[in-house]
């Protein structure tokens, strides 16, 4: 198990993970007026997609799915 949650994507990757993860976060903060199950789902994928930026870790990747960054 610890091999899934290893590193496995660099420096450029992490960066466009944190600032999807923090447009995701900000769009689910805006629809929380609008739509609450919106709401949050977006602050859920934001957060996760943080998370995957601050360990390093990609989900896909882990998966044996091939991503560009």
């Amino acid at each position: 198990m610890s091999r899934f949650f290893s590193r496995n994507i660099g420096f450029q990757g992490r960066l466009v993970r944190g600032v999807l993860g923090a447009i995701l976060l900000i769009a689910g903060i805006i629809m929380a007026d609008f739509k609450l199950w919106v709401c949050l789902t977006l602050v859920g994928l934001g957060l996760f997609v943080v998370f995957e930026a601050v360990r390093g870790w990609c989900l896909a990747r882990a998966c044996g799915i091939k991503t560009r960054l």
